[in-house]
């Protein structure tokens, strides 16, 4: 049969070009058919269809990064660029953005502080990277929008979803994680080993590849629906066939993986040890990159296949590949008991079913072909083929890939530790670094240090050793870890535990704001025939919560002071001290706030939970006034007042206590000391407030959408782009719980405020897929503000 008729796959062409492992693949927009590749030669390349024969040709070869490249993707096309852009990540800690026509990078991401081994692109020219230090970062231009925190080893994996505002990370924490709006929304557990791959089948579910040599199905909602068992080792990729679900992977195996219809339909194997990445061209083309340097490109179509004497050469060198058993790949082996040639007169049951024989002393492997219906060599098995540590520089530690992990014992009654190294590290500095992450003794540093170089001697890079050797790389193959040498998990942060977004840097001067008008009459009648204009946003001033009742307040107080414990206890004077203080913060008297009164107000809002909170309501009227302001929000005492407020914002706490610090943190932009606090906390602020979404209080989802909006009121005048970004996946994620129209409301000139004047911001909040969750607003018949303000949003985007 016709290898197109068999639907089988047979080599198309082999690709030199590369000095050093294949470690990335993707399609190519531009040329057609054509696709980008990257390698340990720290270079990209891009290869286009050859008219001529079935081959490609290497159309330019593209330098940027001073260390491996090790990932790659395509992005989109756009206005300024239409032929798209190719984003590579490397171990330098970079992402190099390249035009297709220019060696040299268009410009340079800088933000990671580590390896870049996954990226991936969505709509709107926003990029998602996935390093080593455990995080991944959203791009859009040439900002880092966002940091996605969560995981606690590297991330080797990630994907853009195609609904807005969803990503996927896939970690050595063996857990895969789906983001929305910047924010981790469910965890996926299954993994025995770290996630490697990750590719999407639609908008609902997803495939993931892993190092405990399975790969699984998931759906978004988060159920695991089939697990495919084939690889004997690592797989590192995964890719989808177009409009369809079947998909290949390559591994650690030396083998690329056809899978149809949930079943490995076919097992190609290569002369490489591994078999890095692979990726699917339109015309269902595979390509794939390996250890030896080489790019290959298999194909079912008969008209693309390469020629009988190129399809031996290729069987030649696979036939003498040396298979080390220590792998696992093929089994366990026992030579002695192996039958002999004869064997192979037997056909295969099945298609990539290996056969081991003896003859003469030698043992072989041979790979049943279906569509040949022949048995294909694809080795000699020999004692120890140097596909050991020191040439396969893929030993993970911590889930970081290293060239050596040894065991080092101090004592011999006490633990022992493990010591991740690197051909290019310094002995003497990895030692040192060794002996503090263990806290051990500093006078073992000779002796680590030598014992170091003494079992790497001779692994020098890119030298051949007297052991087997790569024909491309030399022995010393070598994989750089951190360069710190420490591999400690971040530990959580003490407010909010883990799953935290970060911004990307904060550069927080904040502009000075003027007197504060009160929040009225926004919503106006207008009479039909007159013109709607904009009188919402962008707004320019912070709204603060006004509205008192001192009598009740001190009623309350009092109360409240007669279940009060001894020491919590306020006396007589100290009541008529707090009264003194709301008449002078309220304007109702001329007189300055003194210190004797804050001291007192600091005493009552330190009270407990369940009596502190009409104290809390002074504090949230006085800080309006710029000495109080100026009092609780200056440098030397801010920390504790800060703390104290987000102690309210816990989910489980009374609800009057969370409606009542919202509101104070509302009312500390009323002055300069608070605003200047606010910004410089926005993050560990926002983080927490965010958490009070999740109750059905009106009141707390107004003080929320306010804190926003005040928040979106001073990033309007700075332009801190990564502030920005916070507060449309904050706007984002809760619009999806509020009912209440005035929190939408204010959420809405929020929205209007931080997008105004900033094209990059619009990008953002459309790749959030803001735009979409906002629409309904629109034809919202009372409040007409609602409705006016909605529409203004809505054209901007």
């Amino acid at each position: 049969a016709m290898a197109g008729e068999s639907g089988a796959y047979r080599l198309r062409c082999s690709l030199m070009g590369h000095g050093q492992d294949v470690r990335g693949l993707t399609c190519g927009l531009f040329p057609q058919g054509g696709f980008v590749s990257v390698s340990r030669d720290r270079t990209a390349r891009l290869w286009a269809p050859d008219g001529l024969n079935r081959g490609f040709t290497e159309m330019h070869c593209m330098s940027g990064h001073s260390n491996f490249v090790s990932c790659v993707c395509i992005v989109p096309p756009s206005e300024l660029y239409p032929r798209g852009l190719i984003a590579t990540g490397g171990n330098d800690h970079n992402i190099c953005i390249f035009t297709v026509d220019n060696p040299a990078p268009l410009y340079v991401l800088k933000g990671h502080k580590n390896t870049v081994c996954s990226l991936s692109s969505g709509k709107f020219g926003t990029l998602l990277s996935g390093s080593w230090d455990t995080t991944a970062k959203v791009w859009l231009n040439e900002r880092c929008m966002m940091t996605l925190q969560g995981h606690t080893a590297a991330i080797w994996a990630v994907k853009i979803l195609p609904e807005q505002g969803l990503m996927l990370t896939g970690s050595a924490d063996k857990t895969i994680k789906l983001w929305k709006a910047g924010r981790c929304e469910r965890t996926f557990t299954g993994h025995e080993d770290c996630v490697r791959g990750l590719a999407v089948l639609s908008e609902m579910e997803f495939l993931s590849c892993a190092n405990d040599a399975s790969v699984r199905r998931w759906q978004i909602s988060g159920e695991c629906l089939q697990v495919y068992y084939g690889h004997t080792n690592y797989i590192y990729s995964i890719s989808v066939f177009p409009k369809c679900k079947d998909f290949v992977t390559t591994g650690e195996d030396r083998s690329l993986r056809i899978w149809k219809q949930g079943e490995c339909a076919q097992t190609i194997r290569l002369p490489a040890q591994s078999v890095w990445c692979c990726c699917v061209l339109d015309n269902g083309d595979i390509v794939v990159g390996a250890s030896d340097g080489i790019i290959r490109v298999f194909t079912e179509s008969s008209e693309r296949t390469a020629s009988a004497e190129e399809i031996q050469a290729f069987e030649n060198e696979l036939s003498q590949a040396s298979i080390d058993p220590k792998t696992g790949d093929l089994g366990d082996i026992n030579a002695d008991d192996l039958p002999g040639r004869e064997h192979l007169k037997d056909p295969g049951t099945r298609d990539g079913q290996t056969r081991l024989i003896k003859d003469n002393g030698k043992v072989e492997a041979y790979q049943w072909s279906v569509s040949e219906g022949r048995w294909i060599k694809i080795g000699d098995v020999v004692g120890s083929s140097g596909a050991t540590q020191q040439t396969s520089g893929k030993i993970l530690f911590e889930g970081k890939e290293y060239d050596y992990v040894f065991t080092i014992d101090v004592n011999e009654s006490g633990p022992s530790y493990k010591l991740p190294y690197n051909i290019t590290d310094d002995p003497w500095l990895t030692a040192y670094n060794f002996l503090q992450k263990n806290d051990l003794n500093p006078m073992f540093l000779d002796q680590v240090a030598k014992f170091i170089m003494d079992n790497t001697r001779g692994q020098t890079l890119l030298t051949s050793s007297d052991q087997f050797s790569d024909p491309f790389t030399g022995a010393g193959r070598y994989v750089p870890g951190s360069s710190s040498g420490s591999s400690t998990v971040p530990v959580a942060d003490p407010f909010t535990g883990t799953g935290r977004y970060v911004p990307g840097s904060a550069s927080n001067a904040a502009a000075p704001v003027g007197g504060v008008d009160p929040y009225t009459g926004m919503g106006a009648y207008q009479s039909a025939a007159a013109k709607v204009e904009n009188i919402y946003f962008p707004k320019k001033d912070a709204v603060t919560f006004d509205q008192a009742n001192h009598t009740q307040i001190l009623g309350k107080l009092k109360e409240l002071n007669g279940s009060a414990t001894e020491e919590h206890k306020l006396t007589e004077d100290d009541l008529i001290i707090l009264e003194k203080l709301l008449s002078a913060t309220c304007n109702t008297s001329a007189e300055t706030p003194t210190a004797q009164q804050l001291q007192t107000l600091w005493k009552a809002v330190n009270w407990p939970e369940d009596i502190v909170f009409p104290a809390l309501d002074i504090l949230r009227l006085s800080v309006r006034h710029p000495t109080v302001n100026e009092n609780f929000c200056n440098e030397k005492d801010h920390v504790q007042f800060i703390v104290l407020l987000l102690k309210f914002l816990n989910p489980k706490g009374k609800q009057a206590n969370q409606l009542l610090a919202l509101r104070t943190l509302c009312n500390c932009f009323a002055s300069q000391a608070g605003l200047k606090l606010m910004m410089e906390q926005r993050d560990e602020i926002m983080t927490q407030a965010i958490e009070m979404k999740s109750g059905n209080n009106k009141n707390i989802h107004i003080a929320l959408a306010t804190l926003t909006l005040n928040y979106a009121v001073c990033l309007h005048k700075v332009n801190n782009i990564e502030g920005k970004a916070q507060c449309l996946s904050v706007i984002s994620t809760v619009m999806e719980v509020v009912q209440d129209l005035e929190a939408i409301f204010r959420l809405l000139v929020a929205l209007g405020t931080l997008i105004s004047d900033d094209t990059t911001a619009v990008q953002l909040a459309k790749s959030l897929g803001i735009d979409s969750q906002i629409k309904k607003y629109a034809s919202v018949s009372e409040p007409a503000k609602v409705k006016e303000c909605c529409r203004f949003v809505v054209n901007l985007l």
